[in-house]
C-alpha cells in the first residue's frame, strides 16, 4: 500500500475517495437513508415577476423537479408512490428524508410552508427534511420557522448557486448576486441549520478556472455540503436559444471527470457530497448524452482519484467568507 494513502480520511469508509451523503446518513442515523423527491406546488420569484421573468435559462417547466412526485397528487400520496418506486424489497428497514425539491420551496407564507412540511414529517420512517431554495426566499419569519423545524428533526437547506460569477448569472437569468448568497447562508448558519450549496459545471462561456473559483468560494464559505451539477441542456428551455447562438458548448466526459476531481481536492473533507454528476429526462435531453451514463461517470472520478492517488480535500485551506 502507497503510505500516502494512509491521509486518506478514514470517516469517507473504505471504498470512496470522498464523503458520500450515503456514508454521512448511515453514519448519523445508523442505517440505509433515502431522499423522497417531493413537488409541494410552489412557484418561484424567477418566474412570476418577482424577480424576473422566464426562471433560469437551465430549468425545465417542472422547475429543476424533473425526478420528483407529481404536483398534482397531494404529497402524502407523492411520498408513498415515490417511496415504493424508489425502495422496494431493496432497502427494506430504510428511513426517509421528504426533498421539497421542485421550484422554490420556500417562497410562501409560513403557514403554507408549515402545513406542506408538517405533513411529510408525519409519514412513517420520515427522520427529516431536505429543502430546496433560493437565498433571496429567506425572510425572518421563514428563518424562524426553519430555526424552529432544526430544533425538532434533521433539516438540511439546499440553496442553489450555480456560480459565483455574477455576469454568469446574468446570462442564466439567476437574478440574485452572490453576495446575496452569502447573505442567505450566513442566515441559516446563524441556527446552526445544514447548508447545502448547488453549483453548475459547463454554464455558458464559463472556463475551467471560473468553475474552480465557483468551487473554491464554496469551500471557503460556512456550508456543510456540496451538490455539483454538470450542466444538461433540456428541450423547451431558455438556454436552448443560447445554445443555437454558440453561447454554450457542452463538456465533454475526461474534461468533466478531472474538473470534479480537481474541485473535490479543495473541498473541505467534512464537506458532504450530495451529487457529482447531473442528467435530465431521456425524451429531453439534448447534451451532453454521456451524462445519461450515470455510473460510467462516477466510476471515471473514483479512477481518476485513484489514478491521482488522490481525495477530497488533499489541497483544502479554509479560509472562511463573511459579508461586510
Amino acid at each position: 500500500m502507497n503510505p500516502h494513502q494512509l491521509d486518506i480520511p478514514t470517516h469517507f469508509g473504505s471504498e470512496k475517495r470522498y464523503y458520500t451523503l450515503n456514508t454521512f446518513l448511515q453514519h448519523k442515523f445508523g442505517h440505509r437513508v433515502m431522499k423522497v423527491p417531493l413537488d409541494g406546488g410552489f412557484d418561484c420569484p424567477n418566474r412570476d415577476g418577482k424577480v424576473a421573468h422566464g426562471g433560469c435559462t437551465f430549468c425545465s417547466v417542472s422547475g429543476s423537479g424533473d425526478f420528483a412526485g407529481d404536483r398534482r397528487e397531494d404529497l402524502a400520496t407523492q411520498f408513498q408512490t415515490i417511496k415504493n418506486r424508489t425502495s422496494g424489497r431493496k432497502w427494506k428497514g430504510a428511513k426517509y428524508l421528504g426533498y421539497f425539491q421542485a421550484y422554490t420551496n420556500t417562497y410562501a407564507p409560513v403557514e403554507e410552508l408549515r402545513n406542506k412540511f408538517e405533513i411529510i414529517l408525519k409519514q412513517d420512517d420520515v427522520v427529516g427534511l431536505s429543502i430546496a431554495t433560493r437565498p433571496d426566499c429567506l425572510p425572518d419569519d421563514v428563518i424562524d420557522y426553519l430555526a424552529e423545524l432544526n430544533e425538532r428533526t434533521y433539516l438540511i437547506v439546499e440553496l442553489g448557486l450555480q456560480t459565483v460569477h455574477d455576469q454568469t448569472g446574468e446570462l442564466i437569468n439567476r437574478a440574485h448576486d452572490f453576495t446575496c448568497y452569502v447573505e442567505g447562508v450566513e442566515k441559516l448558519r446563524k441556527h446552526n441549520i445544514t447548508v447545502v450549496s448547488h453549483i453548475i459545471n459547463g454554464l455558458p462561456e464559463e472556463t475551467p478556472q471560473m468553475m474552480m473559483e465557483t468551487a473554491q468560494a464554496v469551500a471557503q464559505l460556512d456550508v456543510q455540503g456540496i451538490k455539483i451539477h454538470l450542466l444538461h441542456l433540456l428541450k423547451k428551455t431558455a438556454m436552448v436559444k443560447q445554445y443555437e447562438k454558440g453561447r454554450l458548448e457542452f463538456l465533454d466526459q475526461d474534461t468533466y471527470v478531472n474538473l470534479v476531481v480537481d474541485q473535490l481536492e479543495i473541498l473541505p473533507p467534512n464537506m458532504v457530497i450530495h451529487r457529482l454528476t447531473g442528467d435530465g429526462p431521456a425524451d429531453l435531453l439534448i447534451g451532453p448524452m454521456w451524462s445519461m451514463n450515470k455510473f460510467s461517470v462516477l466510476n471515471a472520478i473514483q479512477t481518476e482519484l485513484i489514478k491521482r492517488n488522490s481525495w477530497q480535500g488533499k489541497f483544502y485551506s479554509s479560509e472562511r467568507i463573511h459579508t461586510t
